[in-house]
């Protein structure tokens, strides 16, 4: 005889996402998809290319750990079942993003940012705030942090050294799934932010960008 399911309460659902939370800042994230780098070798020989390199993946890890939390705090408090589930999808697009990156910084002989928890536990609350202003200004949250990533990543490309390959190759699949996961946002109704948040949000990723180069 089958058992009945047990519904999650509140603390589980806190303790869950708390796990969650501790394996995408502490643990070594699985991919599902393999490393876009594929067997692209190794062309960083200068040193100076590559701490720069290491700078730029290591940002680019860190606002894949912000996006893991600001879907999960998304999802946390999503009314819509469909909304939840969509924004879960594309966190784990997300952790694949996250292992590419992690193994690139290493590769180039470097580490990830030191303010891990910091990024995770801020972009946490915003996107459980976010949440529970409503599933289209969540959706819209999605598609403007998208859209501003895509740019970022774009930058990326123009910065890095013209000759690694294996970290363009990463970043070009990043951003092709970042605009897939903004133009899925958009068509299940995403509502276009305010401009002060837009700018607010430009503003807290520059810091954030800026801090984990170095950081």
């Amino acid at each position: 005889m089958n058992r009945p399911t047990r519904r999650l309460n509140r603390l589980d659902h806190l303790i869950r996402e708390f796990d969650r939370g501790l394996r995408t800042v502490a643990a070594a994230n699985k991919t599902v998809r393999p490393c876009p780098a594929g067997s692209e070798p190794e062309t960083l020989e200068d040193q100076g290319d590559r701490q720069h390199a290491a700078g730029l993946m290591r940002v680019n890890h860190a606002g894949e750990i912000a996006a893991q939390a600001l879907y999960h705090g998304q999802a946390l408090t999503a009314a819509n079942p469909e909304v939840r589930q969509s924004l879960l999808e594309a966190a784990r697009d997300e952790t694949d993003h996250l292992a590419w990156c992690e193994q690139r910084v290493r590769e180039l002989g470097s580490r990830t940012s030191l303010l891990a928890p910091l990024w995770y536990a801020g972009s946490f609350a915003i996107g459980a705030l976010t949440g529970l202003t409503g599933d289209r200004n969540s959706l819209g949250f999605v598609v403007e942090t998208e859209r501003q990533v895509g740019a970022h990543l774009e930058s990326h490309l123009d910065a890095l050294p013209e000759h690694d390959h294996r970290s363009r190759r990463i970043v070009e699949q990043m951003k092709a799934d970042e605009d897939k996961h903004g133009n899925k946002a958009l068509e299940a109704g995403g509502r276009e932010l305010p401009r002060p948040v837009r700018k607010l949000m430009e503003r807290t990723a520059r810091i954030m960008t800026k801090t984990a180069y170095r950081l």
